[in-house]
């Protein structure tokens, strides 16, 4: 277990020492949040805050993890096994988040299509899934807890596969609201799967997740409330797809809603909301909505939480899920 986290110290460091010039970057070029203006009122002194910060911690990340499978190519063993597919995974998704975050600044809050951004989405979501069902080893299997054998799903891996990424992807984007929020759940569920491989004796795995645990914990240093900086979508579509990936990688992916808990309960929230809210329209002949505003961390800031206190009490309930997630998979042997 040293490597992991002699890893998550290194990225760490890394990423906190660039953290200050890369804010410095993001101000002089004014790539500044825009703060959607349906949102709590509380929120418009964001305005202005740098974004596109996913960069302070997805660089970092594949730096080490560049240069640790150049190791491997030139015959050093230092985490076994490659780690390119996630490489490629994380750099992909936060150049589609880059993309998305810059034509959102030049466009006034307005980014890239829906559909353009769903498209590439599922193009790299198929690439991935594909090179985990076609390539060596075969990955479609799943733990499921209390079956002590693994349990083969055939083809329905890819489809399922594609839908876990793309959602995730989303999810951890929807979380994206409030300062430190997305990332230090995301810390956790790194942290979480990071175990879970390391117990499975994917060491090479467990390397990468706790390095991003690492680049995160410096992120959260300078996105800690007030915020100095928010990652956009350059760093919430790369951290949902991703923890996707590794969960699939795990074979314990019916475990990532447990894991991922917040995730999955903010993006539901917005799935209620809309649904709510267009069946009261339309057989009831008036706006109903089962929140005060959605994602969810907004419904709680209405109801008089501050900040800190939404972010706190998520982050509780991010810990706790973590930890019987990882129990799960115990169980599942």
């Amino acid at each position: 277990m040293e490597s992991p986290l002699v890893l998550g110290t290194l990225s760490f460091f890394i990423a906190v020492i660039w953290g200050q010039p890369l804010i410095a970057l993001l101000k002089h070029y004014r790539i500044g949040k825009q703060v959607r203006m349906e949102g709590p009122d509380s929120h418009q002194e964001k305005t202005g805050t740098p974004t596109m910060g996913g960069l302070l911690f997805v660089v970092p990340v594949l730096l080490i993890t560049g240069a640790l499978n150049l190791a491997n190519l030139l015959g050093f063993t230092l985490i076994g096994k490659s780690t390119l597919l996630l490489f490629f995974c994380l750099a992909a998704h936060a150049t589609l988040g880059a993309a998305d975050d810059w034509l959102g600044l030049r466009g006034r809050g307005k980014g890239m299509s829906a559909r353009m951004k769903s498209g590439f989405q599922f193009i790299f979501a198929a690439i991935i899934v594909g090179i985990l069902y076609y390539g060596p080893p075969d990955l479609y299997y799943v733990g499921v807890p209390g079956i002590p054998e693994w349990v083969s799903v055939g083809w329905l891996f890819i489809p399922a596969g594609i839908f876990i990424i793309i959602g995730f992807s989303n999810a951890v984007n929807l979380t994206d609201g409030l300062d430190s929020l997305a990332g230090s759940i995301s810390g956790i569920a790194f942290a979480s799967y990071g175990l879970i491989a390391y117990r499975q004796g994917q060491t090479y795995l467990a390397a990468f997740c706790f390095t991003t645990v690492g680049a995160l914990f410096a992120f959260l240093w300078f996105n800690a409330h007030p915020a100095q900086i928010f990652m956009g979508d350059t760093g919430s579509l790369a951290l949902g797809a991703t923890l996707a990936l590794v969960a699939l990688m795990t074979g314990q992916w019916l475990l990532l809603p447990v894991v991922g808990f917040v995730f999955v309960a903010e993006t539901v929230s917005v799935l209620l909301q809309v649904a709510s809210a267009k069946f009261s329209r339309r057989y009831l002949g008036r706006d109903i909505r089962l929140f005060k505003m959605t994602p969810i961390h907004h419904h709680f800031e209405l109801l008089g939480w501050s900040e800190t206190q939404v972010k706190e009490r998520f982050w509780i309930v991010g810990v706790l899920s973590g930890m019987l997630g990882v129990a799960l998979a115990l169980w599942n042997g």
